[in-house]
């Protein structure tokens, strides 16, 4: 019988974390699954834990990925901190859209499947395999200099050209499907899918969209400009967001908040709907409107629902 390997990544900076990740790879280990972990992650729970023999012991039955484990052979990833910590591990499996279930140890989490306290019976859950697989719309990103690509990447939630000085406002034109909507000066243009519109795109005033929707979103960010509000479009479509010649600055290019590049007047971003997908495990099928409104806080009360 195959190896049942399941990659962990934690944000080993905090204790928290550290803990949640002892009691995973505790739990794993007694089911007979094969917990997985970077070397660079090994080696930092390695010396966080280096006055801690039992704990260190516990680590002896983690398998490297990459040296000892291929990216194609884990099963699940299983994520112990914030919406950044997914978006790092959406970014170590992406090339094989291993489903990724998210233990939230941050603030809001949106991404995340389950809360701290809720960490025992989600590993439960996957040693069961009792859970569900969502599929989340992602961006192919690339950079465009004088018709030759300069750089490629991709994004889960945004990719954002923003101004790379502060008291330097950055003149761009929005092209939508190859012909022109509007030029103006901003701080920057958000390009999000619906997973990401909770995210940047929300904080900037864009609109949420359920998962469900197959759309990108497209959010100026302080634009001084009558037309420049928030927009949706479909899925097929192309969007491209030329910095101009004429601005005053230069941009950067952001997507997920990891991966960036520099963009010089003259440069051309150009996002289109990925072929890969990101894939979520999830616990429950709730919908998108309860994760909403307890993620948010929001005031529900004197609701009576449908009559029966």
């Amino acid at each position: 019988m195959a190896d049942r390997n399941v990659l962990l990544v934690a944000h080993t900076g905090r204790n928290q974390a550290i803990a949640a990740c002892l009691e995973t790879l505790e739990q794993l280990v007694s089911a007979g699954l094969v917990p997985v972990m970077t070397a660079e992650q090994i080696g930092e729970l390695t010396s966080n834990l280096s006055s801690a023999p039992k704990s260190s012991a516990l680590l002896q039955n983690v398998r490297e990925l990459g040296s000892q484990v291929a990216e194609d052979q884990l099963e699940l990833v299983m994520v112990l901190g914030g919406d950044g910590t997914i978006l790092k591990a959406a970014e170590i499996v992406r090339e094989t859209a291993t489903p990724l279930m998210g233990i939230n140890l941050g603030h809001v989490g949106f991404l995340a499947e389950s809360e701290r306290e809720g960490l025992s019976h989600a590993v439960s859950r996957v040693v069961a395999k009792d859970y569900v697989v969502k599929e989340r719309l992602t961006l192919d990103v690339k950079v465009m200099v004088e018709g030759k690509e300069v750089f490629r990447t991709w994004a889960l939630n945004e990719a954002t050209v923003e101004k790379s000085a502060a008291e330097r406002m950055l003149e761009v034109v929005l092209e939508v499907d190859e012909r022109p909507l509007s030029s103006f000066g901003c701080d920057g243009i958000i390009v999000a899918t619906p997973t990401g519109s909770t995210a940047y795109a929300f904080s900037a005033g864009g609109p949420i969209v359920w998962p469900g929707v197959e759309a990108m979103l497209m959010v100026p960010l302080s634009a001084h400009a009558l037309f420049a509000r928030p927009m949706v479009v479909s899925p097929g479509s192309k969007i491209a967001v030329e910095v101009l010649a004429r601005s005053s600055g230069s941009g950067v290019l952001w997507c997920d908040g990891r991966r960036t590049h520099e963009l010089q007047a003259g440069a051309r971003v150009e996002v289109i709907r990925s072929t890969k997908s990101v894939r979520l495990a999830r616990l429950r099928t709730a919908p998108f409107t309860d994760r909403l409104v307890n993620k948010f806080s929001l005031p529900v009360a004197g609701w009576r629902g449908p009559e029966k």
